[in-house]
């Protein structure tokens, strides 16, 4: 018994609604898909309705706009069964047995994590940025991933335990991005079996260069205001660790200053038409020791 959870703002699911309806109901499996609309513009909400007419199939339309922590949160809540499948609205299963291969873990009492794809006719000048550093940070092989189990972890495909979920989610429901590395942390925290299967979805809904390079920043104000202090964090999160260990040594406000002076050159780096995605890694950590 699955709870295929989904939630969605402004981006048609129909196509990945459609595809995992086809592959539950050719699996054998009883299920449900319930889909929460967080307030997407009246486009979006008009087409996604339309998978209402699916049989298992429920559409939510928020009143308001929760973000993703409490959409999630929500979608837990009123799921029927206690295995849940949380994916995002922009992706899409890469074969045609995904569905199978998690059929296994059904019951499982922890997290399995199936993995990212990226295609290549998905790229773009325009997204080059997100591409790049999807294909070589997250594009990753189960055995790969498993070497650091906490530290690879993506809620846009999971499957999961539905009171390990609520037990892990960030509990205040604030609208943050980068929440995936509060989660880990409290998988990690609380010895929660993490298991890395080849099961991956491709993921479609890559942004521009200069949003995905915010939503970057924005992420790593996120990790120092909720996980700097976090004991352990370091095992877990590269950049934390190393700005543990520069703290540790009374040498962050100096990075921090020093990031400052060449904060033009490296954000021009990542910025071009080839992204280096060692200075993304230098410019967050810089930007980690000079924020507040």
């Amino acid at each position: 018994m699955l709870s295929v959870l989904i939630p969605t703002y402004n981006y048609d699911i129909t196509a990945l609604v459609n595809a995992v309806h086809r592959q539950c109901t050719g699996a054998g499996v009883a299920f449900e898909i319930i889909v929460i609309d967080d307030r997407s513009q009246p486009a979006y909400t008009a087409r996604n309705r339309n998978i209402s007419a699916l049989m298992h199939c429920t559409y939510i339309e928020s009143g308001t706009n929760l973000g993703r922590t409490l959409s999630r949160k929500k979608l837990a809540e009123t799921a029927r069964y206690e295995t849940l499948l949380f994916l995002d609205a922009d992706v899409v299963p890469v074969k045609n047995d995904f569905i199978v291969k998690y059929l296994p873990f059904f019951g499982y009492n922890g997290i399995v994590f199936g993995g990212y794809s990226y295609r290549s006719d998905d790229f773009s000048q325009h997204n080059v940025l997100r591409h790049k550093y999807g294909t070589y940070r997250e594009e990753k092989i189960a055995s790969e991933r498993s070497k650091t189990p906490y530290s690879t972890i993506f809620s846009g495909n999971i499957l999961v335990n539905k009171n390990i979920f609520l037990d892990n989610n960030y509990p205040d429901g604030a609208n943050l991005y980068g929440m995936d590395n509060f989660f880990a942390y409290s998988l990690y925290k609380n010895n929660v079996a993490v298991n890395h299967i080849d099961n991956p979805i491709y993921h479609l809904g890559l942004e521009s260069n200069e949003v995905f390079f915010e939503k970057c920043l924005e992420s790593v104000r996120n990790r120092k205001k909720l996980l700097a202090e976090a004991q352990g964090i370091e095992e877990i999160n590269s950049l934390l660790k190393h700005y543990k260990k520069l703290k540790g040594l009374g040498l962050a406000p100096l990075t921090g200053l020093f990031f400052k002076m060449v904060e033009p050159f490296l954000k021009k780096m990542i910025l071009k038409k080839d992204p280096n995605l060692f200075c993304l890694d230098i410019y967050r950590l810089g930007y980690i020791c000079a924020i507040k």
